[in-house]
């Protein structure tokens, strides 16, 4: 692909449900890494977010605190300028840590904005995590940039900021969602110079279909994890799935003699699937996620599993070919029992709710279309899917306070009542004003004002 498209969020904290981007940097380049186009754009708390101190230390984003621009118009934004970015070419949307962090709060609040949720992995696209891509690079190609080592050593550090410096770039500006696009893009340069069929392997596995394709490689792949620190390598090829959640899959462990693991009898085989161990034959990965392997050929040090290379390809071979394991494999998979939580408000249910029908689906398009506040409200009413709805109330009494039925603006205010008077899963204003006196007493002149000023806009945080 020749479109990429790199982010990075600033947040209000680190609780996925319900911490609150503030500030979203996005760089188009093409496949040499040259800039095509970027966008940086930013909002205010919503009424109901508590910023979190330590997270504004990092950001230092206290000049968003006051910001005229709201959450739904950055997001707004944001999903505008990505569909642009993507409508004749797909794209491939490269984050640091994204999977576990940045794309879950950008699908989120396009959630809450009414907006699509899936715009990284559909249509075309598809998404890249360098942290991911690390691991990998970590353990195999340990010569292709300096690895950082955290503390001295022995252990690494991953950290993004590290990692630049590490190699030379400037990371004055870290913490900027700007900047920090800038230090990926500079990055995947000097990746692209040690290792281009490295970065193009990466690349190709962006959407599931290329990394099943990559799964499905004649010889086997090397896994590559980084855990607390330390580097593992693991010689693997694909054994089974779910076909219940056909994201999930298995990869088995060639380190092991694949005959003593089909001599097991078939509840042994359930018992290792449903172990959480990082221990075993068996590691469990998903498909819409990058996952840090690379083909077996790609490797330089032929020697990095202490077994040759025949023997692997060999036990390779026998796991491909014992499709009756496989199947042992994927049962054990579809079986599996999830103690699933059921959400108890309306941000924990974006993942159990389904999606939006059609109706609603055009309907909230009108309300994005249509900037005429009778209409938004009709539509708010009109909005079938309860969560929605909600949020589409939410966004009416943010837009038109003045003018929004009486029955959201009391919803509205009970939001506001539980999030900012009440202690729960978004936080508390006392534990964070605790916290914001204890960081005020060992903090330096320039953490003093970022504190001071967070503080402000909490205590005028009113109900």
């Amino acid at each position: 692909m020749n479109n990429l498209i790199f982010y990075d969020t600033e947040t209000t904290g680190i609780q996925r449900d319900y911490s609150q981007i503030l500030q979203c940097g996005s760089i188009q380049t093409n496949r040499d890494f040259h800039t095509i186009e970027e966008q940086n754009i930013s909002c205010r708390p919503l009424p109901w977010v508590i910023p979190q101190p330590r997270a504004m230390l990092a950001n230092k984003k206290t000049n968003l605190l006051n910001s005229n621009v709201s959450h739904y118009q950055m997001m707004l934004g944001l999903n505008r300028q990505w569909r642009e970015w993507t409508i004749d070419d797909p794209g491939i949307f490269i984050s640091f840590n994204g999977h576990t962090f940045d794309d879950e709060l950008i699908r989120r609040q396009f959630y809450w904005n009414l907006l699509d949720v899936y715009i990284t992995q559909t249509q075309g696209n598809g998404r890249l995590d360098l942290l991911t891509m690390m691991h990998n690079l970590a353990v195999f190609f340990t010569d292709a940039i300096n690895i950082p080592l955290f503390e001295e050593g022995p252990g690494i550090s991953l950290k993004l900021e590290d990692l630049a410096s590490a190699n030379g770039i400037d990371t004055a500006e870290a913490h900027d969602a700007m900047a920090d696009c800038r230090f990926m893009i500079d990055l995947f340069k000097l990746l692209d110079q040690a290792l281009p069929e490295w970065v193009d392997f990466y690349l190709s596995t962006a959407t599931k279909q290329g990394l099943k394709n990559a799964l499905n490689a004649n010889t086997y792949l090397a896994l590559g994890e980084v855990y607390r620190r330390e580097r593992f390598s693991y010689p693997v090829v694909i054994c089974g799935g779910d076909i219940s959640r056909p994201n999930d899959i298995v990869f088995f462990d060639l380190s092991y003699d694949p005959e003593d693991i089909f001599s097991l009898e078939v509840p042994d085989i359930h018992k290792m699937v449903q172990s959480n161990s990082r221990d075993g034959p068996l590691k469990k990965y998903k498909v819409n996620k990058t996952i840090p392997i690379c083909p077996a050929e790609m490797l330089k040090d032929k020697s990095v599993f202490d077994m040759s290379e025949q023997e692997l390809q060999k036990r390779a071979n026998l796991v491909k070919e014992n499709i009756e394991f496989q199947e042992h494999v994927s049962t054990a998979m579809a079986d599996r029992i999830f103690n699933s939580i059921e959400p108890s408000h309306a941000e924990e249910a974006i993942y159990s709710g389904g999606f939006p029908d059609k109706r609603d689906k055009d309907l909230m398009d009108d309300f994005h279309r249509i900037e005429d506040e009778s209409h938004r409200i009709k539509i708010a009413r009109n909005i079938q899917d309860d969560r929605y709805r909600l949020f589409a109330e939410r966004l009416i009494c943010q837009m038109y306070p003045e003018s929004a039925p009486k029955d959201m603006m009391n919803r509205f205010e009970e939001l506001l009542q539980e999030r900012l008077a009440t202690e729960g899963k978004w936080g508390s204003m006392d534990k964070t004003l605790n916290e914001l006196e204890k960081l005020l007493a060992n903090s330096d002149a320039h953490q003093k004002t970022i504190l001071l000023e967070t503080q402000e806009f909490i205590k005028n945080s009113t109900v």
